[in-house]
């Protein structure tokens, strides 16, 4: 593929993406998050097993600023237990992956793959009708 194509490739890629943010609701935009976070893993992953120091390096990072992204969109109105919670495990995520790029740890990136997937499959079984506010109340009953 030529440099041309590939741009014309990329902007097209870039497009859809924003197109779907833009007309997501705010439940779909933390399924889109975790989705994102965890392809980011996957492709570190694959670079940390190459031996591909400095791609490894950005695909970690981009998933600890997905992960803080979430972070930072917890509402500790709604419910201050679980958000702690929520909050406490993001960071925990996030120095689990400093450690893991730091000690080449593939062991450290499955690790929080398998809790953001844990997370996102609760996330994912949220019926239609209570996402939003009624979510967080009715996954601490």
């Amino acid at each position: 593929m030529s440099y041309s194509a590939a741009r014309a490739t990329q902007a097209y890629a870039s497009v859809g993406a924003q197109s779907r943010v833009s007309a997501a609701s705010p439940h779909r935009l933390i399924q889109l998050l975790m989705d994102g976070a965890l392809d980011r893993l996957a492709i570190a992953k694959g670079h940390m097993q190459r031996r591909d120091v400095p791609q490894k390096v950005n695909a970690v990072n981009r998933a600890m600023s997905i992960i803080d992204g979430l972070r930072m969109s917890l509402d500790h109105n709604i419910d201050s237990d679980m958000s702690d919670n929520l909050e406490n495990l993001y960071d925990y995520m996030n120095r689990r992956l400093l450690l893991a790029n730091i000690n080449n740890d593939t062991a450290g990136l499955d690790e929080v793959s398998s809790l953001l997937r844990e997370l996102k499959e609760a996330w994912d079984a949220i019926p239609d009708g209570l996402q939003g506010e009624q979510a967080m109340a009715s996954l601490t009953m």
